[in-house]
């Protein structure tokens, strides 16, 4: 032991090995696999149990714990006989369980005692009583103090006891010699049985309760899936009697210590980081917008470990905290800027945030890269305290990584979202393609549908209401032409009574009615007629379908080519606004110059905006943009399709007349008809 009062048993000990430099090791390349060929080599010897560590990670276990090894079982009982066997049984379980080493039962009983059973009728036999047996057996191996010696002012105890030679075994007490009253002697071995057992070790008390200690040591497994295999196992195969009890330390007891703190400290930080955001941007809403970095993070960390095969640790929660500081510092950066662009005036939200990821991205990579690289060396340290800071490192490079690509991609999508709603990913602003859809009846697209003019022609006239209106109206009269010879229903009378004589008669009458012949030829001219028209209606209404077709087909053309090079001059603008901003800080051109670079980029921004605006008007009864159907990039405008175009429109305006004049004709016949008589 270091210290006198150290309460370490006989059989246990301390010995300190002193390593050469891990460079000039030979036969092992790590410390476990050094400790692991040690032990080896150790259980050789019978009855030995050895465990490995380092000095300072063994006194702290045992400050902690009060036993060295990292997890320790403690059973409680009353009966120390039980509580020996209940720990013999425990280790053999603990043996059982994968990555436990080092096992350590601790030794409460196998010291050797004498024992002095005295004979009460011998003893009365030669009138010896106990006070003054136990008095010899004290004096002659204890030694008893029989005066005292002075050397000048010093005063020393004159101890009497026998020599060494005559205390070694128990013969030596069984042939202690005791004086009767009679003044003989006689050996202690007539008055008493002498015996040597083995006696109690040692008893060591917890909270007032009696305990033994089972301990190990862990190897390539985290604590908290050994233990909960552990106390699994415990539990069905460990049978304790009522009044025992077994209770898990060392390192699992401060895992668990620290985790019910971390469950105090991890809100707390959290909400601190809120709280901090909404000092810094006085809104809830950017606070809340930032704070989606930390889920995002959380979400890499969890996968660093994972793949690493790491345990959640103590030093893994840390790094969280950890990271969920440095993980909301991108959206800062990134939301700053978006704010920054739209104090100067920017009103787009999409360039906004398309302008801000832009000028922010390498700001934002490299907050994210510094800290990652600084962490390398913790996460894949193999020397001593690298079990501590693999996971922190691990955590937070993983945490960064994720956090850094989902925050470019997601951050300003949610930012898009607060400022415009949901809305604006329904109706994003872009070529629509509202007409198309009205025209032709459709009801759903598939994405990146790309439709030429034929298509959209074919699937105009195919799908319009109108027209499949006025065509089944034209079915109708073509059918209705089968009836022109409509006769009416034959009449069957029949009468049965005595209306002719007494007798009874039967009387059957049948009549057919007839129209004059001229009647049904009149009629089937009508309905000549109305197919005619009918049919004519059908090309009309085709014509004018063509034509609104071709000329809203053009014209999204149009405004598409005409908000491309807008958006090219928008680019171009603000491009020339951010130099000349530079340049008028910078003091190279006056204030003058520079407005008027302003007023170029607001012109072409208004222009933009006034032809988003006619494209959201021609679209504003669907809610499907040119991201999922799409003009042929091979339509382009020219002479010949604008002089179709005008054709189409000028044989639907001839057809007009055409059917205008066949209805008036039919109604006059109508008229005129009414004053004949009906076989005419």
């Amino acid at each position: 032991a270091e210290v006198p009062t150290d309460p370490m048993p006989f059989e246990a000990g301390d010995m300190m090995v002193i390593l050469k430099p891990k460079k000039e090791w030979v036969s092992a390349k790590s410390f476990p696999e050094l400790s692991a060929k040690m032990t080896k080599e150790l259980e050789v010897i019978p009855g030995i149990t050895v465990g490995f560590q380092f000095p300072v990670q063994m006194r702290f276990n045992e400050l902690m714990t009060g036993a060295r090894q990292d997890v320790v079982c403690k059973i409680f009982g009353e009966d120390l006989d039980s509580l020996a066997g209940y720990a013999k049984k425990l280790g053999a379980i603990i043996g059982t369980v994968p990555g436990a080493i080092n096992v350590y039962e601790e030794q409460v009983t196998g010291m050797p005692q004498v024992v002095i059973k005295y004979n009460r009728d011998g003893m009365a036999k030669y009138g010896l009583n106990v006070n003054d047996i136990n008095r010899v057996v004290n004096t002659a191996f204890a030694g008893q103090i029989a005066g005292q010696v002075y050397e000048g002012e010093k005063r020393f105890d004159m101890v009497v006891r026998l020599n060494d030679d005559s205390r070694k075994n128990i013969t030596d007490v069984e042939k202690l010699m005791i004086l009767t009253k009679s003044g003989n002697q006689i050996p202690l071995s007539m008055v008493a049985s002498i015996d040597e057992v083995e006696g109690v070790n040692q008893i060591q008390r917890e909270d007032t309760k009696r305990r033994i200690i089972v301990g190990f040591n862990v190897k390539d497994r985290d604590v908290q899936s050994i233990v909960e295999e552990l106390q699994q196992k415990a539990g069905q195969q460990l049978n304790l009697s009522k009044g025992y009890t077994i209770s898990y330390g060392g390192s699992f007891e401060n895992m668990v210590a620290a985790k019910s703190r971390l469950a105090i400290v991890v809100p707390i930080a959290l909400l601190l980081i809120f709280l901090l955001l909404y000092f810094a941007f006085s809104s809830v809403k950017q606070g809340l917008l930032i704070y989606t970095a930390i889920p995002l993070s959380a979400i890499g960390g969890i996968l660093a470990l994972w793949i690493r095969d790491l345990p959640f640790s103590i030093s893994a929660g840390v790094g969280f905290i950890a990271l969920f500081g440095v993980a909301v510092l991108n959206g800062i950066l990134l939301v700053s800027e978006f704010n920054r662009l739209k104090n100067e005036g920017w009103t787009d939200v999409k360039r906004i945030v398309i302008h801000a990821t832009k000028s922010k991205l390498r700001a934002v990579l490299m907050t994210a890269l510094v800290p990652s690289l600084g962490f390398i060396p913790m996460a894949i340290s193999t020397g001593a305290g690298g079990a501590v800071q693999k996971p922190l490192a691990t955590v937070v490079i993983g945490g960064l990584l994720v956090s850094t690509l989902l925050t470019l991609f997601v951050l300003p999508m949610l930012y898009i979202l607060f400022e415009k709603g949901f809305s604006y990913f329904r109706q994003k602003k872009g070529i629509t393609i509202a007409v198309f859809l009205i025209l032709f009846g459709i009801n759903n697209a598939n994405a990146q549908e790309k439709i030429s003019l034929q298509s959209a022609l074919d699937t105009a006239i195919k799908n319009n209401i109108s027209i499949q209106i006025a065509k089944t109206e034209s079915r109708y009269y073509q059918e209705l032409k089968k009836s022109a010879f409509d006769l009416p229903k034959t009449e069957i009378n029949y009468q049965h009574g005595k209306f002719n004589s007494l007798a009874n008669d039967n009387n059957v009458a049948v009549s057919q009615a007839l129209d004059f012949p001229t009647v049904y030829s009149r009629q089937s001219a009508l309905h000549k007629t109305n197919a005619r028209i009918s049919e004519i209606q059908v090309k009309g209404l085709q014509l004018d379908i063509r034509s609104e077709v071709k000329t809203n087909y053009y014209h999204l053309l149009i405004l598409n080519e005409k908000q491309k090079l807008l958006s090219w001059a928008d680019r171009v603008y603000s491009a020339f606004l951010d130099k000349s901003t530079q340049r008028f800080k910078s003091g190279d051109i006056d204030v003058l110059e520079y407005r008027t670079a302003e007023n170029q980029k607001q012109h072409i921004a208004n222009q933009l905006e006034a032809l988003k605006t006619e494209l959201e008007k021609l679209g504003a009864v669907i809610s499907v943009t040119n991201d999922s159907l799409t003009l042929e990039a091979s339509s382009a405008i020219n002479p010949n399709t604008a002089i179709d175009t005008y054709n189409d429109h000028r044989m639907a305006m001839a057809f007009a007349p055409l059917a205008l004049k066949t209805d008036i004709i039919i109604n006059n016949a109508e008229v005129v008809s009414k004053s004949y008589p009906d076989f005419w």
